[in-house]
């Protein structure tokens, strides 16, 4: 199946969309892409401006313990780590315009994995080096019948390969949205996706 045809008018709708978190610049689109694994959104943007308000920048951030950082992000899980992991980035990267660009560079910093590289570079509008897998991707590609694989690492490859590089920004923020959406865990609207006809897990519950 010619599945890059069929999921253009996902693509045209989410595509361009930008990520959930409401950052204002790429120092703080890292501090909450980082805050924000296993936690949700809308908890890392409801605490954002106190926290930014204290730490404006890396060189701020840089020059605190992490245990200042507690009272600010206590609300996320793992918020120890994550001040530890904060705090160490900023250590680790003298300015904004430090932060890279390229997943190889982004994943040897405490804390951020594929994805959260992932979203990273699409945000700040870094060339595609792979694909957003985040929760909701897991959900919706499997649902879809595009694959069986379950390991975000394997759903990645398989849609790097039958998704051509340029879409691949598109391509993660869409299922991403997709999940969030419509293809919810528990009672996905089937009704009103645009995918319905050639989804698997449609077929299989009408």
């Amino acid at each position: 199946m010619g599945w890059y045809l069929h999921l253009q008018p996902l693509f045209k709708k989410y595509g361009k969309r930008q990520h959930p978190l409401e950052y204002k610049n790429k120092y703080q689109l890292v501090v909450m892409v980082v805050l924000s694994a296993q936690t949700t959104d809308v908890v890392v943007n409801k605490l954002a401006p106190e926290f930014f308000k204290k730490f404006s920048s890396l060189k701020h951030l840089a020059s605190a313990k992490p245990e200042v950082l507690y009272p600010f992000i206590k609300s996320v899980r793992g918020f120890r780590k994550k001040a530890d992991w904060l705090v160490r980035i900023a250590q680790a990267l003298a300015d904004h315009k430090d932060i890279p660009l390229t997943i190889e560079e982004l994943i040897e910093l405490p804390g951020i994995g594929r994805k959260s590289a992932n979203v990273i570079i699409r945000e700040a509008g870094g060339a595609p080096q792979g694909i957003i897998v985040d929760l909701h991707v897991l959900r919706v590609v499997p649902r879809l019948g595009i694959t069986k694989e379950e390991k975000p690492e394997k759903i990645e490859k398989v849609l790097m390969e039958i998704i051509p590089e340029k879409h691949w920004h598109a391509a993660g923020m869409s299922f991403s949205y997709l999940g969030r959406e419509l293809c919810r865990p528990t009672d996905p609207t089937c009704t009103q996706c645009m995918l319905k006809k050639i989804c698997q897990y449609h077929s299989n519950h009408i």
